[in-house]
């Protein structure tokens, strides 16, 4: 068990249902990266988070799973191409870590696609470059000392 003292939810305003957001494109940063063991143990796939950083569903966030490490070697080929677009659109071509990759502008193709289990619309990223295809003027670097939800 986990202790919620002091926590009162007359104080908090109730978080609500998030519908998906439109397929198209978007202007959007990685806040943050992480390797998680996959679902049958056998291998591990890096989890990026995104968040769209203007237009209408600014704030939003979108996740992308590559299994960078797995049993199944198409996967992995899958998993290396997805990484090898994220580091062509943030322009770092040899990351040494992933957070190097975190706070540049990129733009994002988003689609919506049927969950298996549920039938429920979600959100997929199916598509990954520059900042600049969207608008040459864009920003080259988003204010990192602030945290993911609180920036611009």
């Amino acid at each position: 068990m986990v202790s919620l003292e002091g926590f009162n939810a007359n104080e908090v305003v109730p978080a609500t249902e998030f519908e998906p957001i439109p397929a198209g494109k978007y202007l959007a940063i990685i806040t943050d990266s992480v390797m998680k063991p996959t679902k049958s143990g056998s291998g591990q796939y890096l989890e990026f988070t995104f968040q769209v950083v203007e237009g209408p569903h600014k704030g939003r966030r979108l996740w992308s799973r590559l299994n960078l490490v797995n049993v199944n070697e198409q996967a992995v080929e899958i998993a290396k191409a997805e990484l090898s677009a994220i580091c062509r659109a943030v322009d770092h071509m040899q990351p040494v870590d992933s957070i190097e990759l975190h706070d540049v502008p990129l733009a994002i193709t988003v689609g919506q696609e049927a969950r298996k289990d549920t039938g429920d619309l979600t959100n997929e990223i199916r598509g990954y470059a520059a900042a600049d295809s969207l608008d040459g003027s864009l920003p080259q670097q988003v204010d990192t000392d602030a945290p993911p939800w609180a920036r611009p």
